[in-house]
């Protein structure tokens, strides 16, 4: 088929299936990659999306051989795509007190950065070598300040920013692109149980339509909603004691001995 491809990960809820949907209304092509495999497809179903223009991939993006065997299966069924989101991650309270909770940042770590760059393992050399292609790190504005109670998601966001802006530097010239979009608060089960206030709560359907614009443009980094990029950029300049000061009573994330997948 001559419609383009996407190939998006976690995309069984939330950001990634808010994204499928926003590329599906524009006449895309998916590849659809989830533990929950059944569900994405009742998703498609649902959404009355053709047959022919979807496929949907079991993988754990944190086993690296699981999501690197999804991009091929996607290569050969599909072909090579022209846009793949490293959407898939985790989010979870942690108290480095707590010996359980080291397990967590190990996981949140395979999930979060080691999962993201097995997902675009497959697809690089192929998208060099068609000199065409954009690689999409979902982010977060957590990259911006550690949060109290949140050491393990800010540190693999921050991570997220600082991998892809180094695989932007490799991809110059290539005719791949790489873009990092921060998500500010979206409406997902991944935000759902926060105890704190979220300000400018978008929903899901309101951040794909302006991150697909985002990466449609080829932004290098984006902060979705703009509202949240000041907020972060002022959050930055906070002196260190001001800022502790600012969130020493904020609401920590639940804690759990194992994440959820988004």
């Amino acid at each position: 088929m001559s419609a383009p491809l996407v190939f998006i990960t976690g995309a069984s809820s939330g950001i990634g299936q808010a994204l499928a949907a926003e590329y599906a209304r524009q006449g895309w092509r998916l590849a659809l990659v989830a533990r929950r495999v059944a569900e994405v497809e009742a998703w498609a179903e649902r959404e009355g999306l053709a047959r022919e223009r979807w496929e949907v991939y079991r993988a754990d993006v944190a086993l690296p051989d699981s999501i690197v065997d999804a991009g091929a299966a996607c290569i050969e069924r599909q072909g090579l795509p022209d846009v793949v989101i490293a959407n898939a991650g985790i989010s979870v309270g942690m108290d480095t007190a707590e010996r359980e909770d080291l397990d967590v940042m190990r996981d949140t770590f395979a999930t979060n950065n080691l999962g993201l760059a097995a997902t675009f393992h497959p697809f690089l050399q192929g998208m060099r070598e068609r000199r065409s292609g954009t690689l999409v790190g979902i982010a977060s504005v957590a990259a911006i300040r550690g949060l109290p109670g949140h050491a393990a998601y800010c540190a693999s966001k921050a991570a997220v920013v600082a991998y892809c802006e180094s695989l932007r530097g490799e991809c110059r010239g290539s005719g791949v692109r790489v873009v990092t979009l921060l998500p500010g608060y979206i409406a997902t089960p991944l935000t759902a149980k926060n105890p704190y206030p979220m300000p400018f709560l978008m929903q899901p359907d309101a951040f794909a339509a302006r991150a697909v614009r985002a990466i449609a443009a080829g932004d290098s980094y984006r902060v979705i909603p703009w509202q949240m990029a000041i907020v972060a950029k002022l959050l930055r300049l906070l002196p260190n004691p001001l800022f502790d000061r600012a969130f020493a009573g904020r609401g920590r994330k639940p804690r759990r001995k194992r994440a959820t997948p988004r």
